[in-house]
């Protein structure tokens, strides 16, 4: 599957390594688990219950009501990741060579891409069973492994990487089944800007926003 499939339901667009996609799975599989408050796993439960909640209490039969909902996603979605650290981390070395307009560009483009292969994919999510296998705090950077157990499905092992911006753990980057979701978009757009441009790889990139 090419970077820019049109249903991104697999790893990030580009990998058929699990049975269940990326997309599908980021915001499914956290589920309360007693720790102090304002910890990484607690402030990311807070998040994903509002998107549970919206998933589960909504029932959109028209394209006006599916749009509303996925607006109602995206709006609860965006504040609990850095989309400008993984858009950065994603560019890698393309990054220091492009403007700040054509940096703050990327970030919008790619955040959107992102926020709408998000809501995307968890509306058809509404429960799931999850194990927490470990957390790791140190300072401002914090990890939780889980390992989500599905009906008729592998169990699939996730590690949520984060970092602390104003006392709020925000997700950089989410390695799932031993694959990088940022360092699996820097493939892709390496190999897009070997060949291309990054004027042609923002073209194709708002094409598939739409």
């Amino acid at each position: 599957m090419s970077l820019f499939a049109a249903k991104p339901t697999r790893v990030i667009w580009h990998s058929g390594a699990t049975a269940v996609g990326l997309l599908s799975l980021c915001f499914s599989i956290l589920m309360p688990l007693p720790l102090r408050a304002g910890g990484p796993t607690e402030q990311v439960r807070g998040t994903v219950d509002q998107v549970l909640a919206i998933v589960r209490s909504s029932n959109p039969t028209s394209k006006a009501q599916m749009e509303a909902q996925r607006a109602r996603l995206v709006e609860v979605i965006y504040p609990r990741f850095d989309f400008t650290e993984m858009a950065k981390r994603s560019l890698g070395r393309h990054w220091a060579g492009r403007t700040p307009e054509e940096q703050r560009e990327f970030v919008k483009v790619f955040a959107a891409l992102l926020g709408r292969s998000y809501a995307d994919n968890i509306e058809s999510y509404s429960s799931q069973d999850v194990l927490y296998t470990r957390e790791k705090e140190d300072q401002s950077y914090a990890e939780v492994d889980t390992k989500v157990i599905a009906e008729n499905r592998p169990p699939v092992t996730i590690n949520y990487k984060l970092h602390s911006i104003d006392q709020q753990w925000k997700v950089y980057d989410l390695v799932i089944e031993n694959i990088s979701v940022v360092n699996n978009y820097r493939s892709q757009f390496n190999r897009v800007m070997a060949r291309s441009s990054f004027e042609d790889l923002m073209r194709v990139m708002k094409e598939k926003r739409s």
